[in-house]
């Protein structure tokens, strides 16, 4: 009997799997096509470097300041947060429960553009 695919990852699980190897504060959980999903969690300070690819974190727990080419703005539990292919961002001054959703899409270089937000 062959096992189902899995359709269903909670944030709990997913963090629970941190860290990762060597203490990492991220881990990839799963691919498909351009879509890349990870979770994070950094811990005292965020350490990241711009990415090669479009990005969305969607915020599971925690709140701080997410620094970006549009500026420092404060975030909290489900918010929706872009960063674009090669822009520097980081999260700042944030809890120490900051667990969130990341999902890298598209091409390298990203699609060049913002996103159209259906909301102001």
């Amino acid at each position: 009997m062959t096992t189902p695919p899995r359709r269903r990852l909670s944030a709990a699980e997913a963090a629970a799997s941190l860290p990762g190897p060597g203490g990492a504060r991220f881990r990839q959980l799963m691919t498909h096509g351009s879509l890349e999903v990870e979770i994070y969690a950094p811990r005292g300070s965020d350490p990241q470097q711009p990415h090669a690819r479009d990005e969305l974190y969607l915020v599971v727990s925690g709140t701080g300041h997410y620094v970006s080419a549009a500026g420092r703005q404060p975030f909290g539990p489900g918010d929706l947060l872009f960063a674009a292919a090669g822009e520097t961002h980081r999260f700042e001054d944030f809890s120490d429960d900051l667990v969130t959703w990341v999902l890298f899409y598209g091409p390298d270089g990203g699609h060049g553009d913002e996103p159209d937000w259906s909301l102001p």
